[in-house]
């Protein structure tokens, strides 16, 4: 179990980045360092080495903090709220250094990370290949052996990678290889002889980060830059952090769709438009601002829940992370553009922050896997669990979101466990017309997946803030009654899309005539589902008057 910071020490940690980024990072600064496509090395640098970021993320034992995983979702939605871009030049050596922290030998993680943590070097993590995407088992680059007799003493690697985050400011690198054994990271310092970084690509946001390719030929380094020691184990060492580090993508499009949402609140709060400010207008605010504030916080319970499991001991966690990410990335990409919407002519102008959050925001649906490749790692995972449970595996959730209703009425779980049971009806279509042969009925099924797993994880948390038994370390920004009114909200949205959308996929795949559409309708619990959306607008005004501090 890892427990990580203590609560001051973790509030500490954040007011010295944003005491840090009010001296550094001003908002004419980074409009600056995006016009110019600049990256700010010392700053990050700095960041890393003079703060201590990059000692969150090391054990303690080597000279580290031993940040938990929830401590570090908590400062990763912080630096995404400073900048997108600046937040990935520090990501990227949290990345840079998975592979030794969770593959290397105890000598080997002896070695880099105390040097990481006295230093505060600037790593890059070395995957992406031009051809093969995300796709890491197409790798083409390459690690040869060198021989002395029956001794590997080292290896020649030969290759390209693309889309590298710190690509050409790294001091260390991590490189994934095809060794003789199969897939390898290898440790590689950035001056090496036959290495070669490429220019900054031109990119559309996160303009304040360096992204480049690399060109490594004949690049020679000793055995022990091997880590872990054996080769082959380079897929399995990935995976095994997918969990956390799509996490931290999850809360970089938390902090970012709440950067924007907290420019356009106070934005309307003050903009008069018809006599009234647009604040007071249903139209404006239960469209541009209390759906992505549902959706924000609906990312924030998976994410928050996730973490917990993670520092409990849970291993991978591979299909949470992915939802995490999906949902997280979506709802801040969603926030961003209707931030843009919220201030009009102003939000589409560089002047105004919102226009910069949604470039640098829409990155997070692309690396560290795409949505789409999201969409595909949930359904098939949930898939499984349908079948070994012969169709049971969301009827079971469903029944624990019932016993959560009756000890916590008002928090949204009934309205879940709605969701929950249309989504098992759902997927048992699909599994007795064989319908999952469609990739893109796959695909939908990941995306109801997170609506409906996300509306449990918010319906949880609301019940435990109504218990006063939220984590210390969690963002207490609501109060219960509103948290509950959120959770309400979202519930309702996901157990009508699941039961709309998967209805939808179910007949437009199957052979028609094949699925009973009134059976199929019944099943689902469509009547159920309808009957759940009273309220909702109570529900959507009581929220807005919590972000407005209305009595």
């Amino acid at each position: 179990m890892t427990a990580g910071l203590d609560r001051d020490t973790l509030h500490l940690v954040m007011g010295t980045l944003r005491d840090f980024a009010a001296d550094n990072l001003t908002e004419a600064y980074l409009l600056e360092l995006d016009a110019e496509d600049e990256f700010p090395e010392e700053i990050v640098r700095s960041m890393l080495a003079d703060l201590g970021v990059s000692l969150l993320f090391i054990p303690e034992e080597y000279g580290g903090m031993g940040a938990s995983t929830f401590d570090v979702y908590r400062v990763c939605e912080l630096l995404a709220r400073i900048d997108v871009g600046v937040a990935t030049g520090v990501f990227a050596t949290f990345l840079g250094s998975d592979p030794i922290v969770f593959g290397a030998t105890d000598e080997q993680k002896e070695l880099w990370l105390t040097r990481l943590a006295e230093e505060g070097l600037l790593m890059a993590y070395g995957a992406t290949e031009p051809e093969a995407g995300s796709d890491l088992g197409a790798l083409r680059t390459t690690a040869k052996r060198v021989v002395d007799g029956d001794k590997i003493t080292g290896y020649v690697i030969n290759g390209n990678k693309q889309w590298i985050s710190n690509g050409g400011y790294a001091d260390l690198y991590t490189i994934l290889a095809m060794a003789p054994d199969g897939p390898t990271w290898f440790v590689v310092d950035g001056d090496t002889a036959g290495f070669e970084k490429g220019k900054p690509e031109d990119k559309h946001g996160i303009r304040a980060s360096n992204t480049a390719s690399l060109s490594l030929q004949d690049v020679a380094v000793d055995a022990d830059r091997l880590i872990g020691a054996i080769e082959g184990q380079g897929l399995v060492q990935a995976q095994s952090v997918f969990g956390y580090t799509r996490l931290m993508v999850a809360a970089f499009g938390l902090g970012a769709g709440w950067e924007a949402m907290d420019r356009a609140i106070p934005y309307s709060a003050e903009r008069i438009q018809g006599g009234t400010p647009l604040s007071e207008k249903q139209g404006y605010t239960h469209k541009l601002i209390v759906p992505n504030v549902v959706h924000l916080e609906a990312a924030r319970a998976y994410i928050e829940e996730t973490a917990a499991r993670i520092d409990a001991g849970g291993h991978e966690l591979n299909t949470e992370g992915a939802i995490a990410k999906y949902m997280g990335t979506v709802a801040g990409n969603a926030a961003a553009d209707d931030a843009i919407q919220a201030l009009g002519g102003y939000g589409y102008t560089k002047e105004y922050m919102v226009e910069k959050i949604a470039r640098d925001v829409r990155i997070t649906t692309i690396y560290e896997g795409t949505s789409e490749i999201m969409e595909m790692t949930i359904a098939r995972d949930r898939w499984q669990e349908h079948m070994k449970s012969r169709g049971g595996y969301y009827h079971d959730r469903a029944g624990q979101l019932e016993a959560l209703a009756a000890a916590s009425p008002n928090v949204g779980a009934d309205i879940a466990a709605v969701a929950a049971h249309a989504l098992a009806e759902v997927m048992e279509q699909a599994r007795i017309h064989r319908l999952t042969r469609n990739q893109h009925v796959l695909f939908r099924l990941g995306e109801l997946v997170s609506y409906a797993e996300c509306s449990g994880a918010l319906a949880r948390r609301a019940a435990t803030a109504m218990a006063g038994s939220l984590p210390d370390k969690a963002d207490t920004r609501f109060t219960p009654e509103i948290l509950a009114a959120i959770s309400r909200v979202f519930a309702r949205e996901a157990a009508l899309r699941v039961a709309l959308d998967g209805t939808r996929w179910v007949l437009g795949a199957a052979e028609p005539g094949a699925v009973d559409a009134a059976g199929f309708d019944a099943a689902v619990g469509t009547k159920a589902v309808e009957q759940a959306q009273a309220g909702m607008i109570a529900d959507m005004d009581r929220i807005a008057d919590a972000l407005y501090s209305r009595a």
